[in-house]
């Protein structure tokens, strides 16, 4: 059976941990063009892409930005807190914070989920983490994806 996705644009990448890179690419799902940021285990056991990782509009990439270019580049002088949400479609945001983990700061991207009344509302399973000190390279990647994108969706 033929796969429906398909990498439009790569845009880059940068190091996670050993064995593994963290991607930035324009891809295609069903005519629907989205960014992605995902992990990619390289390891003689399995190399390719892993479930840690986000999508995201071109409406939410240009609001991530907004938000990106306003931090400083030192790390040292960041505090936790989030950048912002966007909608990704109804009933879930992507939400944007600067985090700590481990001593480490860094930029997560989580999905969070409006749940019905009664229902579960919180933070699912999506999201990556990429490195504060690595935000340079993000706003240039971010940029590249937010250049190339076609402005309408495709459906």
């Amino acid at each position: 059976m033929a796969s429906n996705f398909k990498v439009l644009h790569e845009i880059g990448n940068i190091a996670a941990t050993e064995g593994s890179e963290i991607k930035f690419s324009i891809d295609e799902y069903r005519k629907y063009t989205y960014a992605s940021i995902r992990k990619y285990l390289k390891r003689q056991s399995y190399s390719g892409p892993t479930r840690s990782g986000i999508t995201m509009n071109k409406e939410i990439v240009k609001g991530v930005l907004e938000a990106l270019k306003q931090l400083p580049l030192d790390a040292q002088v960041i505090e936790e807190k989030e950048l912002g949400k966007f909608a990704k479609r109804p009933g879930f945001s992507v939400v944007v914070r600067l985090t700590t983990y481990q001593g480490s700061k860094g930029i997560d991207f989580r999905v969070w989920q409006e749940g019905p009344p009664g229902g579960y509302a919180g933070w699912t399973k999506s999201g990556i983490r990429l490195p504060y000190k690595n935000l340079k390279e993000i706003i240039e990647y971010l940029e590249k994806i937010k250049d190339l994108m076609p402005d309408t969706e495709q459906k």
